[in-house]
């Protein structure tokens, strides 16, 4: 396992940088924030995205439903908690009320490598709409399930198990058989078929977006995802267009995926 996956202070630290450089430019080129914006992230981790938002003055909520993962941003964002400019609720998403449980609806929504998590993604992402202001954004950030680490098997403790390419994609049970043959245990393949049941490709998220009356306002392919800057030393690089324009094909070489969608309610 790569060591930064345990390091949750570096972790922040690289999310709150690819944020700073990369997602609020992607967003400022084809949208003006509104005047006092209020974000809302789902899925917020330790917080580094939203450390980057409060930066600019904007008022936060982070919505986490690890626990743990929240004591570590009550710690990384303590000035800010005192300040009042950010709160964060441990909650499940399908239980929250936005005006009772956080106090208002929000410009922009940010789920940053969450909805390749997320079981049944047709039911949530309806759910968005009751947290979005009128005009309201939602961003996405992901990589399509079939890039070679899709199945984000690079978080596990063993070394080739971690640093072999494409072999989620194995069907049926060759795919635990292959985490066994690799020294994987038993938890760790639990971990591995709950990803690969939630895993989504770029075709898949658009076609739930349209059911769910989203619509997508702007879009950028990476074949190296920004983050690799900070955990591999790989500097970003976009994805060839004509290659991001072949539907399926480029599941397989695009290392992430950036979307801004908004509301057609």
């Amino acid at each position: 396992m790569y060591e930064f996956h345990g390091d949750k202070r570096r972790y922040f630290d690289m999310t709150y940088r690819v944020t700073v450089g990369h997602i609020i430019p992607f967003l400022q080129q084809s949208w003006t924030f509104p005047a006092n914006m209020k974000v809302l992230e789902i899925g917020c981790g330790e917080a580094g995205v939203l450390k980057a938002f409060t930066e600019l003055g904007y008022d936060c909520t982070g919505i986490e439903l690890e626990e743990s993962r929240l004591e570590f941003a009550r710690e990384f964002m303590k000035e800010e908690l005192d300040r009042g400019v950010v709160q964060f609720l441990n909650k499940d998403i399908y239980d929250v009320v936005p005006e009772v449980d956080l106090g208002s609806k929000f410009d922009l929504i940010i789920l940053k490598d969450v909805i390749e998590h997320i079981p049944n993604q047709g039911k949530f992402m309806p759910q968005l709409h009751r947290f979005l202001k009128p005009g309201g954004k939602v961003f996405f950030a992901f990589p399509p399930w079939q890039m070679p680490y899709g199945g984000h098997q690079q978080v596990l403790p063993q070394k080739w198990a971690s640093k072999t390419p494409y072999y989620h994609l194995l069907p049926g049970a060759l795919y635990p058989m292959a985490l066994k043959m690799l020294g994987v245990q038993s938890n760790g393949i639990k971990t591995m078929e709950e990803i690969r049941s939630t895993g989504i490709s770029i075709e898949r998220f658009l076609r739930v977006c349209k059911a769910s009356k989203f619509g997508v306002s702007a879009k950028k392919f990476y074949l190296f995802n920004p983050i690799y800057e900070y955990k591999f030393g790989i500097k970003p690089r976009t994805q060839w267009s004509v290659l991001a324009s072949i539907p399926i094909l480029r599941n397989f070489l695009t290392m992430g995926v950036y979307y801004l969608t908004e509301s057609q309610e």
